[in-house]
């Protein structure tokens, strides 16, 4: 019996690839494969699952496989950035894109077309709209996303929410609702929600969520979601909850146009800020992959015979190195996770070039001043020849001479 691929000498065993699905984990697997990867001592992972991320169209939205091929995220849940009128372009980008995109709706129809205000109008959010558009793509609609906060309701209130919820109970899927700068009073926010709904921007310095309510809504089996962004996480907040007893189920980037080159960066960097603060790093993991795919019902997370052959794979480094939150408050994490190798049902990601950003992403003269030097860089070293003549072979040989 041959397996696609098997990487072996890694940690928790040897994994063995077929037909897409993962079809054995083990020590010492027979080497019978038609590609062998050894990964001595490496760190393997299902794939990482980013519960909140923007990736279609619209201000925010990104392109994740430049992203993907070298920090090991298979799938980027789409935490709104379409509405009811705007799905169609968002399912043109998880068709095109090479990991899995599922989405959650915006229940405004307008999606996250612009920075913010997408709940001001209530004519947008619309729940008999969103039914039908959810059970017409089921396929692609794992849950509802609404946006709290002042900017994005004006005097609207926790409404769009209300109607968020009316969807989501009828189709049966979670709501994921995005708490921010008051009002509405968080309070009023977190009390309208529901076991398997979810938090996200959970340790937000700016919503600041320590009081009872979110006490109360955890042990009723409210989810909490990091959703760092370039303005929802704060180590403090994060700190007092920990002390508090609370802790993230879920740990995802609001990876998007405005994070994704700071505060943020990737998956793996955010996922140094929650060993930074102490939590041990197989809870880590298991906030990235299992927790995410049990919220949302996603196929993936483990590394069970049969589940999809998502893998990344880490070389695991104890090295100290500071990391920074949405409000320039700095720790320092013991372990630098640094990916190696991203597979989305056992197809190797290969590298990409992530685009410039976009005209209207305020950036500081640092990062524009960083971007410009990769950019030289990268023309530097693929300018470069690849190898010199010790490197090369003679691919068609000129005939021997005659002999005279």
């Amino acid at each position: 019996m041959t397996w696609d691929l098997l990487l072996t000498g890694g940690r928790p065993g040897d994994v063995a690839v077929r037909d897409g699905l993962i079809a054995a984990v083990g020590p010492e697997l027979p080497r019978d494969a038609r590609q062998v990867i050894d990964v001595p001592g490496r760190l393997v992972t299902p794939g990482l699952i980013d519960l909140h991320t923007h990736v279609g169209p619209g201000y925010w939205g990104i392109d994740p496989d430049p992203i993907a091929w070298c920090s090991g995220v298979t799938t980027w849940v789409d935490a709104g950035s379409a509405g009811a009128f705007t799905l169609s372009g968002l399912r043109r980008v998880a068709a095109e894109s090479a990991v899995r995109v599922p989405a959650l709706l915006n229940i405004s129809a307008l999606g996250l077309a612009g920075r913010t205000g997408e709940n001001r109008d209530l004519a947008n959010c619309d729940t008999a709209l969103a039914i039908d558009t959810i059970q017409a793509n089921r396929d692609l609609i794992r849950g509802i996303k609404v946006r709290i906060d002042i900017e994005s309701v004006g005097a609207n209130g926790v409404e769009p929410l209300r109607r968020g919820i009316a969807a989501a109970e009828t189709c049966g899927v979670p709501v994921m609702v995005h708490i921010g700068a008051p009002p509405p009073a968080l309070d009023e926010v977190l009390d309208l929600l529901r076991p398997g709904d979810i938090v996200t921007h959970c340790a937000s310095g700016i919503a600041a969520p320590l009081g009872p309510a979110v006490h109360a809504a955890s042990a009723r089996g409210v989810l909490l979601d990091l959703g760092h962004g370039s303005g929802g996480f704060a180590f403090d907040v994060l700190e007092a909850q920990l002390d508090a007893g609370l802790r993230p189920y879920t740990i995802s980037t609001d990876l998007h146009a405005r994070s994704v080159h700071g505060p943020v960066f990737d998956l793996p960097t955010t996922m140094a800020k929650l060993l930074a603060v102490g939590l041990p790093l197989s809870d880590v993991v298991a906030a990235v992959t299992e927790h995410p795919a049990r919220a949302l019902g996603l196929p993936g997370g483990t590394l069970t015979v049969g589940a999809p052959a998502d893998l990344a794979i880490f070389d695991v480094r104890a090295e100290h190195f500071p990391v920074v939150d949405a409000h320039r408050q700095v720790r320092t994490s013991p372990t630098r996770l640094v990916n190696e190798a991203t597979y989305v049902a056992g197809r190797l990601l290969t590298p990409r070039l992530p685009a410039p950003p976009a005209p209207w992403i305020p950036l500081t003269e640092a990062q524009r001043s960083a971007l410009a030097d990769r950019e030289r860089r990268i023309r530097h070293l693929l300018s470069t020849p690849l190898v010199d003549v010790d490197g090369l072979a003679e691919q068609f040989p000129r005939p021997n001479p005659r002999s005279s």
